[in-house]
């Protein structure tokens, strides 16, 4: 799962680092301005580098993270979500959505031989 570092939090630098030592791949997912679903359908395809197939729903998301075949193989794979807090308050209804997709694809591959972790980082509140 290919994915940029831009906005990555500083003490979550270690974590990737270690992650990437164990043969894992890592992805960050910057959500800072989201407000929306069409803008966070469009933060994951150039964020995660999703296939052209993605179709910006989100059952189209529940298919390209339950089937990685578009990413390089890994032994693992770490995404870590930040900047998810003012999509949530804006849009709390899709944000339980996206939680769900997410909480579903990481559980797709739990016990898998290659696993996907997905983690909500946590920062400063703002109001």
């Amino acid at each position: 799962m290919p994915g940029g570092t831009d906005s990555v939090p500083g003490p979550l630098a270690p974590v990737l680092d270690a992650a990437r030592g164990a043969g894992w791949t890592t992805a960050t997912l910057s959500l800072d301005g989201v407000t929306d679903k069409a803008a966070f359908m469009e933060r994951c395809a150039r964020g995660l580098g999703l296939p052209d197939w993605f179709g910006h729903n989100w059952d189209a998301l529940a298919d390209c993270l339950t089937d990685l075949s578009w990413a390089p193989r890994a032994r693992g794979r770490l995404l870590v979500v930040s900047g998810w807090q003012e999509y949530a308050r804006a849009a709390p209804e899709e944000w339980g959505i996206a939680q769900e997709v997410f909480s579903a694809a990481v559980e797709h591959w739990r016990g898998a031989e290659t696993g996907l972790e997905i983690v909500l980082a946590l920062g400063p509140a703002t109001p």
